[in-house]
């Protein structure tokens, strides 16, 4: 296999003539000759061809210097053949069109790991306290358990509001907390070789199998399940893109490849860190949902499910198709 010095020696003019080409775009100062006219097809092609070099840096875990330095100047090309700047609305655009659900679909072995951790637990835990009520006390004690039922009552006056909370504006900004705490916990455990991921993922699926089950035993599985059923497709998905984030922490410092376990490190958190933009998104419109729809008393249970079906096929649509063409 070619060694990193060689690949650089062998590539190294091609580089260094789209760095030249695109400081003359931009109009700065050059030791080339000042009135050279610069060809937009000569760009695209070093352009196209440095995409190529990337790719197959990136396949055979060549030094993070020579990563970093193509993807400098293969995002400086892209930015100026695209004419698309790195911040405001046009950046947010393409994070959300392209970048998001790209990144998603080039990390889905540690999604479906994620997303199988948080689950299973989920449905085994709420098989067990629906049979067995009184195993709700393992989890929580008998005065919140007391809580969950008039949470979820239909009398209630407003659906999974706290005792603390008198409106849903105090409810969203709780909303906000815990869901950004419990995506940061399944994030930041990756550093502990991905265990700690998947301790949190497990826990919290085992803690809302557990409610469910509950909930589900005492009679009140038409108001909680119609207030779920909307928000979820947002957080819970959220939550698992967060812990399949962690994973990808956990396993750059178990399997580094050729890098050292620090550049190994650096590199996961990089393609990580567009995970997480799409992620603080979408906590924010599930705290949104959770606090203003799902809690609403005056909608009917069949409404909110026909919402949540098309909530959660758009969100299945979003990850599998949109940004392909990108890909």
């Amino acid at each position: 296999m070619m060694t990193p010095l060689r690949f650089e020696q062998m590539y190294e003019e091609e580089w260094k003539e789209l760095e030249r080409l695109l400081d003359q775009v931009r109009g700065r100062r050059l030791r080339a000759e000042p009135n050279l006219t610069v060809s937009g097809a000569v760009i695209a092609a070093l352009y196209r061809r440095a995409c190529e070099h990337l790719a197959l840096a990136r396949a055979r875990f060549y030094p993070a210097y020579l990563i970093d330095r193509l993807e400098r100047v293969t995002a400086d090309a892209h930015q100026l053949i695209y004419n698309r700047r790195e911040l405001g609305f046009a950046r947010a655009k393409t994070i959300v069109a392209v970048d998001f659900p790209s990144a998603v679909r080039k990390q889905v072995r540690h999604v479906a790991m994620a997303a199988l951790t948080f689950l299973l637990p989920m449905i085994v835990v709420g098989l067990f306290v629906y049979s067995h009520p009184e195993l709700i006390l393992s989890v929580v004690d008998i005065e919140t358990a007391a809580s969950f039922e008039q949470m979820y009552s239909p009398s209630a006056d407003s659906i999974g509001r706290t005792r603390t909370a008198s409106t849903d504006w105090m409810m969203f900004g709780f909303y906000i907390r815990n869901n950004v705490g419990v995506a940061f916990q399944c994030f930041a455990a990756g550093l502990f070789a991905g265990v700690g991921t998947l301790f949190f993922l497990g826990y919290n699926g085992a803690f809302a199998g557990a409610l469910a089950g509950y909930l589900t035993e005492r009679g009140l599985s038409s108001t909680f399940y119609s207030f779920v059923a909307t928000h979820t497709a947002f957080e819970v998905t959220a939550i698992v893109l967060s812990g399949a984030a962690g994973l990808r922490l956990g396993h750059s410092l178990i399997a580094p490849g050729r890098l050292t376990r620090v550049q190994s490190l650096v590199a996961a958190t990089r393609e990580s860190a567009i995970l997480l933009y799409g992620v603080t998104a979408m906590l924010f419109v599930a705290a949104a949902v959770e606090a203003f729809w799902s809690s609403a008393t005056w909608l009917p249970p069949s409404v909110k499910y026909g919402v949540a079906a098309i909530c959660w096929t758009a969100i299945l649509a979003y990850f599998t198709f949109q940004g392909r063409r990108a890909d």
